[in-house]
This record gives structure tokens, sequence and C-alpha cells, in this order.
């Protein structure tokens, strides 16, 4: 498939970008990017959860009254679950949420994901994403061209390019990330993606088969 090159002013260039249909154009598998995005989000979580159990909690280990001829039932601390301020039953402990995902279940979910907004008609490419300075008027200016300007943005660049990820840090919503660290949940979370031309090559060679 062919996508016109757009500068960062928004105007067409009369270019086109040709993108890999094994890339841009497959038939997308739905359950792969539900995986590749839970692990994402599973990775993400501290589990760091923890309450006190029994032995844990802080109090008296002195038996309230005696076992028997009370009428009542039998307690034997002030640290049972059943009074106030006791320990919690079962309650969660610190664990790791990690698991393991097979690198082509990962890349044919990028791939994937990739597909979905080509067919939305979300994917700009542009023919330059340097700036000379970071100015995030200028990164703002870009967005607003490309009717992404308080919207989520998903800006992929081939190498690091420290004025521009300066110029867009302070804007909420928009992310930059080089063309090997594109992630399933960045793409289907992002309204629009733009990709520097430059960045197409390496972009599918990352998640070519």
């Amino acid at each position: 498939m062919e996508l016109e090159i757009h500068t960062s002013q928004g105007k067409g260039t009369g270019k086109k970008a040709k993108l890999s249909d094994a890339v841009f154009a497959m038939e997308p598998n739905d359950h792969a990017i539900w995986l590749d995005v839970k692990q994402h989000l599973a990775n993400k979580r501290q589990g760091t959860a923890k309450t006190l159990e029994k032995s844990e909690v802080s109090g008296s280990t002195k038996k309230l009254h005696r076992q028997k001829g009370t009428g009542g039932s039998r307690k034997g601390s002030i640290k049972s679950p059943l009074f106030k301020g006791g320990a919690r039953v079962f309650g969660p402990k610190p664990r790791d949420h990690h698991f393991k995902l097979n690198k082509k279940v990962k890349d044919l979910a990028r791939r994937s994901a990739l597909t979905y907004k080509a067919k939305d008609g979300a994917i700009t490419v542009l023919d330059s994403l340097a700036v000379s300075a970071p100015k995030t008027k200028d990164f703002v200016a870009m967005l607003k061209a490309f009717e992404l300007q308080g919207r989520k943005a998903l800006v992929v660049l081939a190498d690091r390019d420290k004025n521009v990820l300066l110029s867009s840090r302070n804007i909420p919503g928009t992310r930059v990330v080089l063309a090997g660290e594109v992630n399933t949940y960045d793409i289907m979370n992002a309204n629009g993606l733009l990709i520097a031309n430059d960045a197409i090559a390496p972009l599918e060679a990352t998640l070519s088969e």
C-alpha cells in the first residue's frame, strides 16, 4: 500500500511512501492484540497490595475469656478477623503480575494493530520530524495541522531526537517512540500515528516475518 508524504505543516509533498502489506495490510488477529495489551498492562502493575495476617497484627495474644461456660462463641485473640482492627482472612499478598508472551505473537499483534490504524486512515507519513530547537509551540502547531491537538498522538522516529522529545514532553496524550520501541498498546490507544518517512524501513524490519 502507499500513503502520501506530508510536511510537518500538514501539506502534501506529492510524493508517496510505499508500506509493506505484510505489516500494514495483513489479516488482523484480534486475539493476539488482546494478549499483547493484556501483557503490557499486567507488566505495569506494581503488585504491592498487602494486608496484615493474624500473626502480623499488633495486639495482645491473651485469650479474651474462658473456652466454655460463657454462652458465647469461642474467642482466642483480639487479633481475630472477627473483631474490628483484627487481621484479614486471605488478604492480598505482594505478587508479580508479569507473564511471558512469545515474540512472534507480539509481532503479530503489532502488525494487526498497524493494519487497523491503516484501514481507519489514522496513519500519516511525514517527510521529516527534525526540529532545530525544542519548541513546544511548533510541535503543537504540527499536531493541530493533522487534527490531533488535544487527542492522543503516537509519533514514531527512526532515531532519537532530543529536540523532538523536549518539544513534546509537556503535551498531554502525545507519546514519541523509536521505530523499534512501538508496542501494541500505544498503537491501539492513539487516535492518530505520525510516522517519519525514514522510520518506516526500521519499523518494517522489526515486524516483518
